[in-house]
C-alpha cells in the first residue's frame, strides 16, 4: 500500500530515532484519541520501549501525546496480531472477497482489551491494517469454546 508521510510525521520519527536508537518505518498522528502509533521495525520494539518504559515516557513528555508502539510484521496476520498484543488472538477470519477481517480472542478478558477504551484499540487497528495491508477489520470477537 502506499503511504505518506507528512513534515509532521517525519518529525516525530526522527524524534523517535534520537531519544531511543530504534526505527520507526511509519507514523500516525491520531488526533481523535490524542495520541502517535508508532510502527516499529522488527527487532527495534525492546530499544524503542526502553527499561520500564523509560523511553515511552520521555517521549510523551517531549511531544505532549500519548504513545502507542506497534512491531511491523511482513505477513498481514502476524502484523494484526500484533497491534492486538497484549490481547491473545486465536485466530484471524477473513470474510467474503475483500470484504473485513474478524478477529478472534481466546479469552473474555481480552476482549475488553482488544477493543479499548471507547473502542482506541480496534480504531487503531483499522487505520494501521487499512495503511499497511489494504485489509479492513470488522469484529472483535471471543472464541467459541467447542462443547
Amino acid at each position: 500500500m502506499e503511504r505518506n508521510i507528512g513534515f509532521k510525521e517525519r518529525r516525530y520519527i526522527e524524534e523517535l530515532r534520537i531519544l531511543t536508537k530504534s526505527t520507526a518505518l511509519d507514523c500516525v498522528i491520531d488526533d481523535r484519541f490524542d495520541r502517535v502509533i508508532y510502527v516499529i521495525r522488527p527487532g527495534d520494539m525492546g530499544l524503542a520501549i526502553g527499561k520500564k518504559g523509560d523511553n515511552i515516557k520521555r517521549l510523551q513528555n517531549v511531544l505532549g501525546k500519548r504513545i502507542e508502539m506497534v512491531e511491523y510484521a511482513e505477513s498481514p496476520d502476524e502484523f494484526i496480531m500484533n497491534i492486538f498484543k497484549p490481547a491473545e488472538v486465536a485466530r484471524i477470519e477473513r470474510g467474503a472477497e475483500n470484504g473485513p477481517v474478524n478477529v478472534f480472542v481466546k479469552q473474555r478478558s481480552d476482549l475488553g482489551i482488544a477493543i479499548g477504551k471507547a473502542g482506541c484499540n480496534i480504531e487503531k487497528a483499522r487505520i494501521l491494517s487499512r495503511r499497511f495491508f489494504g485489509i479492513d477489520i470488522g469484529e472483535v470477537l471471543l472464541m467459541e469454546e467447542d462443547a
